[in-house]
């Protein structure tokens, strides 16, 4: 029996699948009105009493991609958990170190959105935020160092940082199309024009040669000295991974790890937890040469091809500086278009390269970046946005 919209259903059947609906926007799921009459209209079908009954009636009705299940099913979970005294006797009471289980990767956008009171709306929520961040605290969080962030700040942050979209930095390919600005004869098609007024050539077509996105290849030391950074450094490269098909992302500490394809999933949270699971040196030593070395033998051929651009993301802090550390970045500087360098230590005024590592890992870069806080990411994303005509070789130091 359909919804009478004249004399909607009230009680407290139709509260809870309302601010279930309220919680799952909240989260980020496209949930709308009609999505709740939807559920609404289900739920009269089904026994109520049964709750897998229920939670896959709503679930059918407000999923509606693959990657909103796993979201979809914590709030479930935690919206409608059973209300038994023992239940919360049962929750407060700790657990061994063994019975304890890490929360899924979704999980903190599920309780900071059943955080959130219940009786207002999105659009108050968004702009308590906004007003939340002033002009000047705006300005303060650009400049303020990641390492001396509160959790409220990386926040923040992280949600600006989500936002970010790499500027599509064209490479100019050999492969060409129509274009009637173009500098070419499109010699068949103007020929083929021409039969249709008995070989008079009327219109001259012309063709432009085709601009693509650069690929961008994304070398992150996760090791100790750079642990501070590594996560915000992973929210970076999961924004730009979604706008961008040709990202590769390499972690490196004392062994080389792809997780191109761990952070190809849509959720943030399910992206870093899945290249955690990846990762066994995680915060641990760092081998930059040996990593670099494995790189430039086993992936160097497959991703640097058409003119790709290095992003190397590490503090440079090598305890096996050698001569096979400037050989493997000399080799990795000549396999790309460009290599930029961004250490987090370019923080310090008085920085100088005085580590070994350091001094042989220099000559071999085009640019020297700071990395350390959001003005150098979008420091970074301005200088990726006009590709270079030519490569130039000489070494340009940025300090932000």
């Amino acid at each position: 029996m359909a919804i009478n919209h004249l004399d909607p259903p009230t009680g407290q059947i139709a509260d809870n699948v309302v601010g279930f609906a309220r919680t799952l926007r909240a989260t980020g799921l496209p949930v709308g009105p009609g999505a709740v009459i939807d559920a609404l209209n289900a739920l009269r079908l089904i026994d109520i009493g049964k709750r897998a009954d229920v939670f896959t009636t709503l679930e059918s009705v407000f999923v509606t991609r693959r990657d909103h299940a796993l979201i979809f099913a914590q709030v479930f979970d935690l919206f409608f958990r059973a209300a038994e005294e023992w239940k919360s006797m049962l929750d407060s009471v700790a657990l061994p170190v063994q019975a304890r289980k890490s929360p899924p990767p979704a999980a903190r956008r599920v309780h900071e959105a059943l955080a959130q009171p219940a009786t207002a709306g999105e659009g108050e929520v968004s702009d308590e935020r906004e007003i939340r961040l002033s002009v000047s605290d705006r300005e303060v969080l650009q400049k303020k160092d990641f390492a001396q962030m509160s959790a409220a700040e990386i926040a923040e942050v992280t949600q600006v940082i989500a936002k970010m979209r790499l500027p599509q930095a064209e490479l100019r390919t050999r492969r060409t199309r129509p274009d009637h600005r173009g500098l070419r004869l499109d010699l068949r098609r103007t020929l083929r024009g021409s039969l249709r007024t008995g070989g008079d050539i009327v219109d001259i077509h012309r063709l432009g040669l085709v601009d693509k996105p650069a690929p961008i290849v994304a070398l992150l030391d996760i090791s100790g000295s750079m642990s501070e950074y590594t996560r915000l450094f992973l929210h970076f490269l999961h924004a730009i991974t979604d706008a961008r098909k040709r990202v590769s992302v390499f972690l490196f500490g004392t062994r080389l790890t792809n997780v191109t394809r761990a952070l190809r999933a849509r959720d943030p949270d399910e992206a870093l937890a899945a290249c955690s699971s990846a990762v066994e040196d995680w915060a641990g030593g760092t081998r930059i040469a040996t990593s670099l070395h494995n790189f430039n033998k086993l992936w160097g051929r497959r991703v640097l091809a058409q003119g790709a651009i290095v992003l190397l993301i590490t503090d440079g802090l090598e305890r096996e500086a050698d001569s096979g550390l400037a050989f493997e970045m000399d080799r990795l500087h000549r396999s790309c278009r460009r290599l930029i360098w961004l250490n987090p230590l370019l923080r310090y005024d008085g920085f100088e390269p005085k580590a070994q590592g350091i001094k042989l890992m220099l000559p071999h870069v085009d640019e020297f970046r700071p990395v350390h806080n959001l003005s150098s990411i979008k420091g970074l994303m301005a200088a990726l946005s006009p590709a270079p005509v030519s490569r130039r070789r000489d070494l340009h130091r940025h300090t932000a």
